[in-house]
């Protein structure tokens, strides 16, 4: 029997718990506050992250994982006898994948890299795919073969409560940033062809337009994979997050409705009361 090993950068946003139960090998993104660097989900968290950004005014960096690093970690596994498959978070959001790439050449073997064409909890469901096709028997060839066109399937979005995170990074002019005060909106922003869109926006307090938000997500894809979902948020209104939770329920029928708080990645480009709905598409 094949033995098949899942590794992932910590941009997939799964539980420990989930990483545990998976037997996923997570590398972790180093987070740059100022001075100080951090290790993305052990040294810092999401609440962390606001608390600097809303302190200094400044958000923080990350570091992508080197070539040397990918190699450490894909070699250790090689040496005892596994193929691997390693997901990175969408390769026009860091160069993360282009590294993991090189050093899986480099390397050589059964190494298979994926762009999840995605991040957070989206990069996770393609993993949590992968381990379902794993216990199914399917072999490595037919894995790799399917993930060549899976995170094509992955529908991953967020809506944003507020644009001032936005802002800081250069995502969003002053003019809109002040208009978008005044009448109130909020951006409905979703990975389309593997990088952060705006989508949709809509008006009204943030119930309204979670609400609006799942109805139309509802609207637009009626078939989808009912294995699970997820209802992803960095720290948020538990109110609202529920609200999300409850509507998906009523609207979708999925087998797992499951709640994970996005990393520092998603936070800190998003800022807080950032929720989405992510789910794979037929």
């Amino acid at each position: 029997m094949e033995k098949i090993k899942i590794l992932s950068d910590s941009t997939c946003d799964l539980t420990p718990e989930e990483v545990k139960e998976l037997g996923v090998e997570i590398i972790n993104v180093e987070i740059i506050l100022g001075n100080d660097v951090f290790l993305d989900g052990e040294g810092i968290n999401a609440q962390g992250v606001l608390d600097y950004v809303n302190k200094s005014g400044q958000l923080p960096k990350t570091s992508a994982t080197n070539v040397e690093r990918y190699k450490e970690v894909f070699s250790k596994y090689q040496k005892e006898g596994y193929k691997i498959i390693h997901f990175n978070i969408s390769s026009k959001a860091s160069t993360m994948y282009n590294n993991a790439v090189a050093a899986a050449k480099e390397l050589g073997g059964d190494i298979f890299v994926v762009d999840s064409k995605a991040l957070s909890s989206g990069q996770g469901l393609i993993i949590m795919k992968t381990c379902d096709m794993i216990k199914e028997g399917k072999s490595y060839a037919e894995i790799c073969e399917e993930l060549k066109t899976l995170p094509n399937r992955v529908q991953t979005s967020f809506v944003v409560d507020s644009l001032d995170f936005l802002h800081k990074g250069g995502r969003c002019s002053l003019t809109a940033l002040m208009g978008a005060k005044v009448l109130k909106l909020h951006p409905y922003i979703a990975m389309i062809d593997g990088q952060l869109e705006p989508k949709k926006k809509y008006a009204g307090n943030m119930r309204k337009c979670l609400t609006t938000y799942i109805k139309d997500l509802a609207e637009e894809y009626p078939k989808y994979d009912k294995t699970r979902c997820f209802i992803t948020h960095s720290p948020s209104d538990k109110e609202l997050v529920q609200l999300c939770i409850d509507l998906t329920k009523e609207l979708f029928d999925f087998d797992q409705v499951l709640e994970s708080e996005a990393g520092c990645t998603v936070t800190a480009h998003c800022g807080g009361n950032t929720i989405g709905l992510l789910f794979i598409t037929e």
